[in-house]
């Protein structure tokens, strides 16, 4: 999925949606590798949450949960 793409189903910018990617990458979340001229992320799901209240927590769970709702490119109902 490009930034794009989830700029539009999360409604925000583009530059928002970097920005939030970068931020991930920054705290090991995410590692990011070029391709030619694109980048692919890959997620490492059993990294814990950095919240104090969740730190028994991987970002997996949270990824799970979220993602267990809907397709965020399906059109609802």
């Amino acid at each position: 999925m490009r930034l794009r793409d989830i700029a539009l189903v999360l409604d925000i910018t583009e530059r928002a949606a970097q920005r939030i990617v970068t931020e991930l990458v920054d705290e090991g979340y995410v590692t990011r590798k070029r391709e030619g001229r694109r980048n692919t992320y890959k997620v490492h799901p059993k990294r814990p949450m950095r919240a104090a209240q969740a730190k028994e927590t991987d970002i997996g769970a949270v990824l799970d949960i979220l993602l267990s709702n809907q397709d965020p490119l399906e059109s609802p109902g």
